[in-house]
């Protein structure tokens, strides 16, 4: 699988993205895909993800009731909208995929940046 994350950019606080990452390979159905930043001078962490259902999700506390994750498997494409972006949420945004759903991420896009001002 090989994937490709878009749709960064320069937002004022208080605004809106959507992050899309386009996978390529049938098989991408069946994957869980995880979203991910890095601040700078920070690790990288986790966002949200998606299980291959698109029903189950789970998100950090931190853009919960912000941030939803959502999958288009038809067109092999999660997405992460993102509202009410705060200053902190500025980083480079990763698309990540796995086979199950606690596992390790084995596939990754490049990165996206986002970049909130205040």
């Amino acid at each position: 699988v090989q994937l490709q994350a878009s749709g960064g950019g320069l937002v004022q606080a208080g605004g809106s993205l959507r992050l899309s990452c386009a996978a390529s390979g049938r098989a991408f159905r069946y994957y869980t895909v995880g979203w991910f930043r890095q601040a700078p001078g920070m690790e990288r962490e986790f966002v949200a993800r998606v299980k291959w259902d698109g029903v189950s999700t789970s998100y950090a506390d931190s853009v919960k009731g912000r941030f939803t994750v959502s999958r288009d498997n038809a067109k092999n494409t999660g997405y992460l909208q993102m509202n009410k972006l705060k200053p902190e949420d500025t980083a480079v945004y990763y698309c990540a995929a796995q086979e199950g759903w606690e596992g390790r991420y084995g596939y990754w896009g490049q990165g996206t940046l986002v970049t909130v001002s205040s």
